[in-house]
């Protein structure tokens, strides 16, 4: 498997999501970890801090950094360079759907730049674009718990958008809310429980819905009918990309369609040397992607390679 994209900046590119315009230009937005930074401060500050990055691509595997998502009073604007050395909120995880008329993005959001993980308030924000360059900043949204993360989009069969996202308050697990409009959102529950986990994704493919969301040690898959009742593939233990090529498994990561095919970008540990000298080499991530499929009702992987 090769490395698809490593940020020029920080070297720390995750969370990765990749939508494609009405002109065929694809974007990717990902989390901008502090990864290289030889001074980001205590604890886990290198993992706050953060900027969404931007890239963009003509084919989906070659890739241009062309910038960051910077403030500009309440809104977000496409700025080229990196980010700026002093920050006051952390931009994470964005989530990128086009609603049929504009661009969405759902951002998580968190005040400051923590040394660790308790006692900070994490809320999921939306923003609208007419171009993928420019967001309006619409608030932040209503949801289960003040310590919220990691959303997905998607309208689902019965006509509802719904939002997935991982709620740190309730034990880490995907918490599901439906809108008929994307502008009120009702709390529909817990959408996927067991073990601690984050990221979700959601999307069709095969005539089914899937869910798949990040363990910590690969990635567990669910699969429904209406994209509201989920069952686990394969039982509570297995996973897809628990051993991926270069070492590793696979990190929250989201889907993308292109024809006929259903690209998976994620993130994993970097396998070539070091974009810039960096304290703890662990730190530095890579963007990575494969190919989805289904078969006898199962989602599998269809190819690691890269069409070049």
């Amino acid at each position: 498997m090769n490395e698809l994209y490593r940020d020029p900046v920080y070297d720390g590119a995750t969370d990765p999501r990749v939508v494609i315009d009405a002109d065929g230009l694809w974007w990717m937005f990902y989390t901008q970890r502090r990864a290289s930074l030889e001074d980001a401060g205590p604890g886990v500050s290198w993992i706050h801090g953060s900027r969404i990055g931007v890239a963009t691509s003509h084919d989906g595997v070659e890739w241009t950094y062309d910038g960051t998502l910077e403030p500009a009073a309440s809104d977000l604007v496409l700025e080229p360079g990196p980010p700026p050395a002093e920050v006051d909120r952390t931009h994470w995880a964005p989530e990128v759907v086009w609603d049929g008329a504009r661009w969405r993005m759902y951002l998580t959001e968190i005040d400051g730049i923590p040394d660790r993980w308790p006692g900070f308030v994490r809320e999921i924000v939306e923003y609208v674009s007419d171009d993928l360059r420019r967001w309006a900043r619409r608030g932040p949204l209503a949801l289960s718990s003040d310590r919220v993360i990691d959303a997905a989009v998607a309208r689902t069969p019965d006509g509802l958008w719904r939002i997935w996202y991982k709620d740190e308050a309730a034990d880490s697990v995907t918490m599901v809310a439906s809108s008929a409009d994307l502008a009120g959102w009702r709390l529909d529950g817990i959408a996927i429980g067991g073990r601690p986990h984050e990221g979700p994704t959601v999307f069709d493919l095969g005539g089914f819905w899937w869910l798949i969301v990040d363990e910590w040690r690969g990635m567990g898959v669910y699969r429904s009918d209406d994209g509201i009742r989920w069952t686990r593939q394969g039982g509570e233990d297995a996973v897809i990309l628990a051993d991926v090529p270069g070492g590793g498994h696979g990190n929250h990561g989201a889907h993308v369609r292109h024809g006929d095919e259903l690209w998976f970008y994620f993130f994993a540990a970097a396998e070539a040397a070091p974009m810039h000298t960096a304290t703890g080499e662990q730190r530095r991530g890579a963007v990575y992607r494969l190919g989805l499929d289904v078969e006898a009702g199962n989602l599998v992987v269809k190819d690691w390679k890269i069409p070049r």
